[in-house]
């Protein structure tokens, strides 16, 4: 451990003592030290050394725990100031000593000089010249040492130094403190300022014992941030290191043991104090990392003062060059290119509340979870309705918020994306679902942090970690500081108030709800949406903000490829050009906020519209880029001229679904002349229904003031004298008045009662039907019958069409039927009576184009051909463009012409 040099002598003289060389690693007290070798290869041999002939004071001493009787022992006087003379003197520094003596237990004796050699300070004389040593009792000055020892004595007796002063030395005698009542109260008295103190003890690399100056304090600190390895305690109290502890606890001691230093108290855990040492010579928190002889921990690095991003730097520093603990360390991302670990996207859809999908370079896509958060969830196993199916975008709290932050923040726009780690493949378990490979990263936009965002709005929760699981996000400490303050502001999730509650009513393919709807969506105009799926290129899944509710929405005035369709015991292959449209619609809309104008609905409770999106109509862009064609029914839509256009355009490029289109020859078509007898005496009426077996209800527009006077004075008399709910017995066949789902009372007819609770009413001023219960009928003031105002909604039929008997084919007409006049005004043209209702020719008000032919044209339904003279003309026209159908296969006609002799089977007679 240490050199040594034999000093020359004679042979025949006395021996004279080896010199023996080393470093002073401690002062035990004002006549102890320890001193150690140079190390090589791991830490250096130590060995102890007292002072010959002379004493110093013993230093405090603590009961031990295992003796409940002792009492702890204080400082003798001067026994500190000795160990501060020698400690400051000597540690660290290169000693010479000669060995005199050693004792049956092996405790050795010497003399100690500071330096090389015998030449340098007499470590001893020193001490006692001082006055912080005296000569031992009953020793003879007999040698020259011992003489100089004997004459410093008498110098500091002289000069009264020392213990050799007036007074007892009791000034001398610390109050050492070993506990700390309130450590929280005591951390904090200290508000992070700098405090005195001296490293008497290195537990381990991380831990010390720390005496506090001016007070006296000895704590245990904990260094903030980081770990490392330790001694674990066997069963037989013997101490096993883990892997590098001995060199990391060499590293701290040969920097800090008994130096001066600084300490800024962070925290505390229990009795132990959380803080940093500072050294002049640097900060030894981040230079075990730098050295790979600590690891960062999570549960204290936020209390670390000076920036939790220098440990994790540092800690990186170490794991790239694999240094000591870190010697088989292997990144998370190592099995990624470059270009795979740091990339710019855009983003196309935000997954709940920690996943988005974002669009490559390349143009492919790919999933992105944001690292080492957690989205909300239901916390609880009965917080669930059983019989309810979960909705987590509405049903789990803040899931929305969340998923609303990010979608604002992040649709349509280019972020950077740094991978942190790759999350494998898991198999599902009975309590958790199996989950494919995920890809974790740090997103930022504009410099921000999305991830941070969340996690400081109180809309996600960090993931904790075990401290050896390397896989989580490179910007963790931040996390979990956005963390601590969303708890400290009571952000979101952390929160103390009502959780925010979101009923939205989906009323996709809720027939009845989306009836009962239809009216409000048209009579508002333009309504702000978010477009939430995209089912086909024009068949999308909206979010109305302001109504709360969901609704299928399909695009008005085209026709759209059909996608693959999965259908019993077959997959139905899509259209050309189906997937091509879809994508289209996904990425121009997807989450976006658009705008729709609501005209009509569908039997199977869709709503049909048009839509909007920073100014652009998406039909007329899905017809302008080759993707849709333009439907006979946009004739009188005020978008129609744009969609022409655009489909010109776009046959012209003969892309896409006109890749094989050739131009046809213009014929010149004769116009058809009525003949006299007919009469055509076309009115203006306002279709407020259509029958599922393609009757319609119109109501005249010439009387509509006058329904819509009544309707206000009725609702103004039932306001002031409201009917008492209940007392209302229905009976069919009687008039009454019906509160109807936006709240308002109509005019109604009873026509089966099956129970109080389910009573069939008939709406006679608008023909639409619903069930109710009596509780939401009332008797009809006399002042507002139908003596007063006939009922206003009358029924008709389609003239010259059979309406088809297949369930199927009638439902498509119907459907086409509703999207074209529903809840629009018509022109309407009785042509002959029948015993159910008059039939009758219906125009489009605007461009007076017949509804029934547009029908036939379309192949939805075949004409009924009648004998009677006047209609020959109009019948003519009907069949020629059935003909047109037919040829081009369109609906019905899709298998050529079917009516033969199994016409009936499908439901047709000629």
């Amino acid at each position: 451990m240490a050199s040594s040099v034999q000093s020359g002598g004679s042979s025949g003289g006395p021996a004279v003592p080896t010199v023996q060389r080393g470093i002073v690693k401690m002062v035990l007290s004002g006549c102890a030290i320890i001193v150690r070798g140079q190390p090589r290869g791991g830490p250096p041999p130590e060995r102890q050394i007292n002072l010959s002939n002379i004493r110093a004071g013993n230093l405090a001493r603590r009961a031990a725990a295992t003796q409940p009787d002792a009492k702890d022992t204080p400082d003798e006087p001067w026994a500190f100031p000795a160990r501060e003379f020698l400690r400051k003197k000597l540690i660290g520094k290169e000693v010479c000593f000669t060995i005199e003596n050693k004792t049956s237990l092996g405790r050795e004796y010497g003399m100690i000089y500071l330096g090389k050699d015998t030449n340098g300070e007499n470590i001893a004389e020193s001490l006692v010249a001082e006055g912080l040593a005296t000569r031992r009792e009953g020793m003879r000055a007999n040698n020259p040492e011992q003489n100089r020892l004997s004459e410093c004595e008498e110098q500091a007796k002289a000069a009264k130094k020392g213990m050799w002063s007036e007074g007892n030395g009791s000034h001398t005698i610390r109050d050492l403190k070993y506990t700390i009542e309130n450590p929280r109260h005591f951390v904090d008295s200290h508000h992070q300022k700098p405090v005195n103190a001296i490293i008497e003890h290195v537990r381990d690399g991380s831990v010390v014992r720390a005496l506090l100056l001016p007070d006296h304090y000895l704590v245990t600190v904990m260094l903030s941030g980081i770990k490392c390895p330790t001694f674990r305690r066997e069963a037989d109290g013997t101490e096993t290191p883990e892997p590098f502890a001995a060199e990391a606890k060499f590293f701290t001691e040969s920097r800090l043991l008994q130096r001066d230093v600084q300490i800024i108290l962070e925290s505390c855990h229990n009795q132990n104090v959380l803080g940093t040492i500072l050294h002049p010579n640097g900060n030894i928190t981040e230079l075990l990392l730098k050295e790979g002889f600590a690891r960062c921990v999570d549960w204290s690095i936020a209390v670390y003062t000076r920036g939790a991003e220098k440990l994790r730097a540092a800690e990186r520093f170490a794991k790239e060059r694999r240094l000591r603990i870190w010697r088989d360390y292997v990144a998370p991302t190592a099995n990624l290119d470059q270009k795979d670990k740091q990339f710019i996207a855009k983003v196309m859809q935000v997954l709940n509340a920690d996943a988005i999908v974002v669009k490559l370079n390349s143009g492919d896509y790919k999933t992105i979870h944001l690292s080492s958060i957690r989205p909300p969830r239901l916390e609880g196993e009965n917080t669930q309705d059983k019989n309810k199916k979960l909705r987590p975008l509405y049903d789990i709290p803040y899931m929305f918020e969340a998923r609303e932050f990010l979608r604002k923040k992040l649709i349509g726009k280019k972020v950077s994306v740094t991978v942190d780690y790759i999350r494998p493949a898991s198999p599902a378990t009975e309590t958790v679902p199996a989950f494919s490979e995920r890809t974790c990263a740090t997103v930022t936009i504009g410099g921000v942090n999305i991830a941070e965002a969340l996690v400081s709005k109180g809309l996600a929760t960090v993931i904790r970690y075990r401290q050896d699981d390397d896989q989580r996000s490179s910007h963790y400490d931040e996390l979990l500081a956005a963390e601590a303050r969303a708890i400290k502001n009571g952000k979101g999730l952390h929160s103390k108030k009502e959780v925010p509650i979101h009923r939205v009513a989906d009323i996709s393919g809720d027939t009845q709800k989306a009836k009962q709807f239809l009216p409000f969506l048209q009579r508002a105009g333009r309504s702000e949406a978010v477009v939430e799926y995209v089912f086909s290129g024009s068949r999308l899944k909206l979010y109305l903000p302001k109504e709360t509710c969901l609704i299928t929405f399909l695009l008005a005035g085209i026709e759209c490829p059909r996608g693959a369709r999965n259908l019993p015991g077959l997959v139905q292959e899509g259209e050309p050009f189906s997937e091509e449209a879809t994508l289209f619609t996904k990425e121009l809309v997807l989450q976006r906020e658009v705008e729709v104008e609501v005209e009509s609905m569908d039997k199977a409770g869709n709503f049909i519209g048009w839509l909007h999106m920073e100014g652009a109509n998406l039909s007329v862009l899905l017809v302008e880029h080759a993707l849709s064609k333009v439907h006979f029914t946009a004739e009188r839509s005020a978008y129609y001229k744009s969609l022409l256009s655009a489909e010109e355009a776009a046959k012209q490029k003969k892309e896409k679904v006109w890749a094989h289109y050739e131009e046809q020859p213009v014929e010149d078509v004769m116009p058809v002349l009525e003949e006299k007898e007919r009469s055509a005496s076309y009115k203006p009426v306002f279709v407020t229904e259509i029958t599922d077996d393609l009757h319609f209800y119109v109501q005249d527009v010439e009387t509509g003031t006058q329904l819509e006077k009544l309707m206000e004075s009725m609702r103004t008399e039932i306001a002031s004298h409201p009917p008492v709910e209940g007392s209302y017995a229905p009976r069919r066949g009687e008039f009454c008045i019906a509160k109807f789902v936006d709240g308002e009372w109509y005019r109604a007819r009873v026509e089966k009662v099956e129970s109080p609770a389910k009573v069939h009413v008939f709406y006679i001023d608008y023909g639409n039907r619903e069930i109710l219960p009596s509780a939401r009928l009332g008797t009809l003031p006399p002042s507002f019958s139908t003596r007063v105002l006939p009922a206003q909604a009358t029924e008709y039929a389609f003239a010259f069409i059979q309406v088809p008997q297949d369930e199927d084919a009638r439902t498509d007409a119907v459907d086409s039927v509703v999207r074209d006049i529903q809840n629009t005004q018509c022109l309407l043209n009785v042509e002959h009576l029948s015993a159910s209702c008059p039939h009758v020719t219906l125009q489009f008000a605007d461009s007076k184009g017949d509804v029934g032919l547009g029908l036939v044209k379309e192949g939805l339904v075949m004409v009924e051909v009648r004998k009677e003279k006047q209609f020959q003309k109009v019948i003519t026209e009907y069949l020629n463009a059935q003909e047109s159908a037919k040829s081009a296969r369109l609906n019905l006609w899709r298998y050529g012409d079917f009516r033969a002799d199994d016409a009936d089977e499908f439901g047709y007679s000629r």
